[in-house]
């Protein structure tokens, strides 16, 4: 093949890889990497930061509490309350304040926590038994329509209206909607329609239904307006954004300031202490027996550091036993503490080497006012097996007990 040849293909690979890897590049697509991390931890912590953040949009000014320690000092006029926290922890006293502060020309906003309980004759939600607002579950209307239904006569035709036109069925029958005046269509809201609120006392002047059950009712109480919905979820984080959630909230919320309390199982101290009283009671006469019992501990009187001639004399004393254990073994220092005491007892005792060992320890135990136990312990005969360090030293002991009684 000729050089001109060979130049000729080289060119032509090189045009034939510029045109492929330009074919490339225009059908490739753009490629981007997209990591989500989830909610932000200010989010996590607090289920109700999308409903403050969207208030204060609207030009509203939103506090938060994590209990009702300052009711006294809120106002009450121009001001809702929106208590979307746990109230099994509130006492029937702070229920009370609660209503007294709405009385007063506050907007109180609360969530029903209980069912309503016929046996009983109240559901146990100190606020709603107060108002009289009864709340069952959705099946149980389902069931009682049922027992209706069964006891009357019924035909196979759909519902009509007084001039014979069929009722227009609900589109929506899972969501609740608001009717107000010079409005075509309602507002939307999802509320959970497991749950349907009953005003006993036919009170309520603007509720909001979903297709079986009403989930929102507002009821005048005293210069003030209560509003008792169903369930809060609707304003949480995640659910705020949808049908008119957000809208709802603004619109009870309007033309006042808001307080939002949703932590109010994180009570006041003096609240936690009324609620937790006999606990607390025993809890502190325990503290105070510890104390008076470490208070009341014998202690002896502080010892003053022993001169440095007396120190230096025990560790003389200690270095030469230990030289004397080292060079003599533990027979012969246990058998000389013997001999020194046995001599000890012949000056007390003239003829204490004639009598019998028995006699002689009774001799000693006289002398030394020193229990039979530690004579025989002390004065036992020494056998040639190596004696433990912990043995050793209580003989020791003895011995010199003995010998310093003498």
């Amino acid at each position: 093949m000729s050089r001109s040849l060979r130049i000729g293909l080289l060119v032509l690979l090189v045009l034939i890889l510029g045109l492929l890897g330009n074919f490339l590049l225009q059908r490739a697509e753009s490629y981007e990497e997209v990591v989500t991390h989830g909610p932000s931890p200010e989010a996590r912590a607090n289920p109700y930061l999308a409903a403050e953040q969207f208030l204060r949009k609207q030009g509203i000014e939103v506090a938060r509490a994590d209990n009702l320690a300052g009711l006294d000092t809120l106002p009450s006029r121009g001001h809702t309350l929106l208590l979307l926290a746990n109230r099994s922890n509130l006492t029937p006293r702070q229920n009370e304040r609660l209503l007294e502060w709405t009385a007063r020309g506050g907007h109180l906003l609360f969530v029903a926590e209980r069912m309503w309980d016929e046996e009983q004759g109240k559901s146990g939600d100190l606020l709603l038994d107060k108002l009289n607002v009864q709340q069952y579950p959705v099946e149980k209307l389902d069931e009682e329509e049922a027992e209706q239904a069964s006891g009357e006569a019924t035909d196979d035709q759909e519902p009509a209206s007084e001039d014979g036109e069929e009722q227009p069925k609900d589109a929506y029958p899972y969501l609740t909607k608001l009717y107000l005046e010079n409005e075509q269509a309602p507002a939307y809201i999802d509320f959970d329609t497991d749950f349907h609120l009953y005003d006993a006392n036919n009170l309520a002047h603007v509720w909001a239904n979903s297709g079986e059950a009403t989930h929102l009712l507002q009821i005048y109480h005293g210069d003030g307006l209560i509003s008792i919905v169903s369930d809060a979820w609707v304003w949480q984080n995640e659910n705020l954004s949808n049908y008119d959630n957000a809208w709802l909230l603004w619109y009870l919320s309007q033309d006042s300031a808001v307080t939002l309390v949703y932590n109010a199982d994180r009570d006041s101290l003096l609240a936690l202490l009324q609620r937790h009283f006999a606990p607390a009671l025993l809890a502190l006469v325990l503290l105070l027996v510890l104390t008076l019992w470490h208070v009341g501990q014998r202690r002896g009187p502080l010892l003053q550091p022993q001169p440095v001639s007396r120190r230096q004399l025990q560790e003389h004393l200690r270095a030469a036993a230990d030289f004397l254990l080292r060079q003599s073994g533990q027979q012969r220092l246990l058998g000389n503490l013997q001999q020194d005491i046995l001599r000890r007892a012949r000056r007390r005792h003239p003829g204490f080497e004639r009598l019998a060992v028995a006699d002689q320890w009774q001799i000693l135990g006289r002398l030394s006012r020193q229990p039979s136990t530690i004579i025989s312990q002390a004065m036992r005969p020494l056998g040639e097996k190596r004696l433990s360090a912990s043995y050793f030293t209580r003989q020791v002991a003895h011995l010199q007990t003995l010998r310093n009684a003498l």
